[in-house]
């Protein structure tokens, strides 16, 4: 369990504990059907303050090998779902949130490299032996990990949009986003 690599289901728990929680566990059954088919890159969409963050966790909570969360969601609309338990805690999950590698890197024209070294580290501690120290790129590191241990990952972008939204005229910082 990482920071970024298969993360616990902390972030999720938050939000159950919140005095006003709306089950939005519907997003999950849904992603639970399209899972190993082409429409499975999806994009959450949604004005401002209106739960994108929210539903990141909650995917990740479910998804990720980091986390038992069984009981957390056995109760919400998804733990209804006969396939429920077919997908919980099952896949290698990477949850990353540009915001936050943009509040913390010390340089926003740095900001890709320090994405990909930040979950290179965890990859490495996650998978020992697999990943040589010249591997730099995550497209290669997960493609060798795939072929050494046959999982593949899901991969959670949150506050994609923050590098187009703050850095628009950061031509720079948007071409390594984007490439």
């Amino acid at each position: 369990m990482g920071r970024f690599v298969n993360p616990d289901n902390s972030a999720f728990q938050v939000a159950l504990n919140s005095r006003i929680y709306v089950d939005k566990t519907g997003l999950i059954e849904y992603t639970n059907s399209v899972l190993n088919t082409t429409n499975a890159y999806i994009c959450n969409s949604r004005p401002r303050r209106f739960g994108k963050s929210y539903a990141a966790n909650m995917l990740a909570a479910y998804y990720s090998k980091g986390a038992d969360s069984e009981k957390m969601f056995s109760e919400l609309e998804i733990g209804k779902n006969e396939d429920f338990k077919k997908h919980l805690n099952k896949y290698d999950v990477i949850h990353i949130d540009i915001q936050w590698f943009l509040a913390n890197c010390d340089d926003v024209d740095n900001v890709v490299k320090h994405i990909a070294e930040a979950v290179l580290d965890e990859l490495r501690v996650a998978y020992p032996g697999i990943l040589p120290p010249e591997i730099f790129s995550l497209p290669d590191a997960l493609s060798r990990i795939k072929d050494k241990t046959g999982q593949k990952f899901i991969v959670i972008v949150d506050e994609w949009d923050v590098l187009i939204r703050d850095e628009a005229a950061n031509k720079k910082a948007q071409e390594d986003y984007f490439l």
